[in-house]
């Protein structure tokens, strides 16, 4: 059997498949920093190779760099079409990796892959080279397994998913013929705890944007113009404070009205999932408290419920010492989380119009959006969930549950307006995998049930 046969190549090439992993992880393919252009090409070209030499068809790069769209890295596309009247799988993933810094928290170098204590450390290793790793060497151990594969297969894989996937997205718009299929197979998640096999059915959309505040031409000496110079930090500081209370709530107005609540069914599930708050709050989080909006569980506030987070000031002087300066200007960038049935065009058009309300005397206030991206809540009812719960089943020997995720794939809804696809989000990352943190890890053991769990999820749709 195909299925068996493909199952016995991953296991006995396990050793293999993490070396080349390695060899991706140590490529420093940062999205968001232009030097690291180069890398990131560099990284599309290594996964298009891989996918020509496992036997995958019709392999290139499609630029996405446009007008509008001036730093646009590349995606890879790659299919196998030759399984007639077989069901299409799209498979997705993204080989873009999010900056490292702060350096000095990192055990080993984040671009040298390292193994301790059965992980594999590195920047990317489960967000999100790891798991995309798996749909090719799932697709690798299929096709040496009988020189075919049970289904038709496309795949994309784009550099830009932690800068906001806009080229993907134009891509999806303009093209979506060439990705036509009839599900889309995503591991860019986790799972709920180690052993128990998780479908993420839902991800909170988002909105990141900056705002930059103005005051004086230049730069100001403190002694001569202070007290009469308006300073762009303490302006960013009060604008900042007047958007969510004590307790958390977003200040706003109207950021709820659209707010869609959770079914009794879906929060009955989750209240029955082994969740230990304060182990929680130790072990993943690490702070003396949780915070957050009354009246709500910490899994209904980081799935269900909508956010507010400031993720840097920069601007002024940061410099070892002092210098007495009032800025002229000085930014803040701002993030927030959605759930359905949030617009984000139209959330941010309530945001903008409450900062720019409030912006203290003597300010200039520009609001900005980088990009964004919808809510999306997955319908568990159909062939290709239970397919996924039934190759998970068969791997870790446990009942599937469902969850969703608090991040945000931009990409997952789009396959749903554009394409009308659903999507399977089956992945294999644990809660203190530190992504986008220092010390980012893959636990190799699930790395290995990955890629024998999409080998019988492929065989099985």
């Amino acid at each position: 059997m195909t299925v068996t046969a493909a199952v016995d190549f991953a296991r006995v090439n396990g050793g293999r498949f993490v070396d080349e992993l390695k060899a991706l992880l140590q490529i420093p393919s940062v999205s968001t920093a232009p030097e690291h252009a180069g890398d990131v090409r560099l990284a599309a070209e290594f996964v298009a190779a891989e996918l020509r030499r496992i036997g995958m068809e019709n392999v290139r790069l499609i630029e996405t760099a446009t007008a509008g769209h001036p730093g646009g890295h590349p995606l890879v596309y790659a299919d196998w079409l030759h399984a007639a009247g077989k069901p299409t799988v799209l498979c997705y993933g993204h080989y873009d990796v999010q900056p490292a810094e702060p350096l000095d928290e990192w055990k080993s170098p984040p671009f040298e892959p390292t193994e301790r204590d059965g992980n594999l450390y590195a920047r990317g290793a489960v967000d999100d080279k790891g798991q995309m790793w798996m749909h090719v060497k799932a697709l690798e151990s299929l096709m040496a397994a009988d020189g075919t594969l049970p289904v038709n297969v496309r795949v994309i894989v784009e550099g830009e998913e932690e800068v906001g996937g806009e080229g993907i997205a134009a891509f999806v718009r303009e093209h979506g013929d060439a990705l036509k299929a009839d599900v889309a197979l995503v591991s860019d998640t986790e799972m709920f705890a180690p052993e128990l096999p998780t479908l993420c059915v839902g991800l909170r959309g988002m909105i990141y944007t900056e705002i930059e505040a103005r005051g004086a031409r230049t730069d100001l000496h403190s002694g001569m113009y202070g007290g009469a110079a308006p300073n762009p930090f303490v302006a960013l500081a009060q604008v900042i404070a007047k958007l969510k209370d004590e307790d958390g709530r977003i200040l706003i107005p109207g950021f709820y009205d659209a707010v869609q609540k959770p079914a009794e069914d879906e929060l009955k599930a989750w209240k029955a999932l082994p969740f230990d708050e304060e182990h929680y709050r130790e072990t993943e989080v690490g702070s003396v408290a949780l915070t957050g909006e009354p009246g709500f569980s910490v899994l209904e506030r980081t799935w269900a419920r909508p956010t507010l987070d400031v993720h840097g000031m920069p601007g002024g002087f940061i410099g070892t010492g002092a210098k007495t300066v009032i800025p002229a200007k000085a930014l803040a960038k701002v993030s927030m989380r959605l759930v359905p049935d949030m617009s984000p065009a139209e959330t941010f058009a309530k945001y903008k119009a409450y900062v720019e309300s409030i912006t203290p005397e003597g300010i200039q206030l520009e609001v900005r959006l980088i990009h964004s991206g919808d809510a999306i809540v997955v319908s568990t009812d159909n062939g290709y969930i239970r397919a996924a719960t039934e190759a998970l089943r068969e791997v870790f020997g446990r009942e599937t549950v469902f969850v969703r995720g608090g991040g945000s794939i931009p990409i997952v809804g789009d396959f749903v307006r554009e394409l009308g696809i659903p999507t399977v989000m089956m992945g294999f990352g644990l809660p203190d995998d530190n992504l986008h943190a220092p010390n980012e890890k893959f636990h190799l053991a699930n790395f290995h049930r990955g890629i024998e769990s999409i080998v019988r999820f492929l065989g099985r749709v």
